[in-house]
């Protein structure tokens, strides 16, 4: 087989939680751009049909929109049961849905601690979960979570006060590696990338008050550009890392290799 031959995604249904706009969206044009059928979640539905929409027509493939509360097990349920309805098949599922909140230490509010880690780690706990299930039925899939380079370890705080955020990204590469162990054994591969800064809606405030320190360690002096997320799910997501489990690919700039 030619190597090109591993990435194509002709045939594959990818669903995408919070897939509406931001990395998200990049990622689902990288799937449709690939060939796949992509399913698009969140709660806000408006701005998945919106995107639904653009991929159908840009790209040919099949879209479906749904919403979804990635915390909400009826929820999640009722998503993958949609997916399995529709396309038969639940080959790729990528965690794209996040929350943050930004304060000191000291001032966090524990409710406000808590959405964080309910988005982050119990979103992806549960999706996951109800995935598998389809996945192991199929002995095949692949899930791909979005971690952040701020899971590797403590952020100072001039620059960063979120440690919600930072301690749920450091909880979703420990589940990574464990639920890559735990689902081995059905050739389901579980792999997560760890972005750096990336400009997006979420992280806009934060690239604004830090510019210059980011960029300072940062080795590419520069934030990633839209678009260079997409080959690294593609790798995940196809073929091409069919032997590959358990990794966290760093797509940073070369910030961690800094650390």
């Amino acid at each position: 087989m030619h190597v090109l031959d591993y990435f194509k995604m002709e045939g594959k249904t990818v669903v995408i939680t919070g897939g509406g706009r931001g990395l998200g969206a990049q990622l689902a044009e990288g799937m449709a751009e690939a060939g796949a059928d992509v399913v698009l979640c969140s709660r806000k539905l408006e701005n998945c049909e919106e995107k639904a929409s653009e991929l159908t027509e840009n790209y040919g493939v099949r879209t479906l929109a749904l919403e979804c509360d990635v915390t909400d097990e009826d929820s999640v349920r009722g998503v993958i049961e949609k997916v399995k309805d529709e396309f038969g098949t639940l080959d790729v599922l990528i965690n794209n849905s996040g929350a943050t909140w930004g304060a000191p230490v000291l001032d966090m509010p524990t409710e406000a601690f808590q959405k964080v880690m309910n988005v982050n780690v119990t979103g992806t706990f549960l999706m996951s979960r109800e995935a598998a299930k389809v996945m192991k039925q199929q002995q095949s899939g692949k899930i791909i979570n979005l971690s952040s380079v701020a899971g590797f370890g403590g952020a100072d705080s001039r620059f960063m006060d979120t440690i919600g955020y930072n301690t749920s990204k450091g909880a979703v590469n420990t589940f990574t590696k464990d639920l890559a162990v735990k689902l081995a054994g059905d050739n389901i591969q579980v792999n997560a990338i760890a972005p750096g800064f990336f400009p997006t809606k979420m992280s806009e405030g934060l690239l604004s008050m830090n510019r210059e320190y980011i960029l300072d360690q940062t080795p590419m002096k520069r934030f990633g550009k839209e678009g260079e997320l997409k080959g690294a799910a593609l790798f995940l997501a196809s073929g091409a890392s069919d032997y590959v489990t358990g990794d966290i690919l760093t797509v940073d700039g070369g910030m961690h290799a800094t650390c």
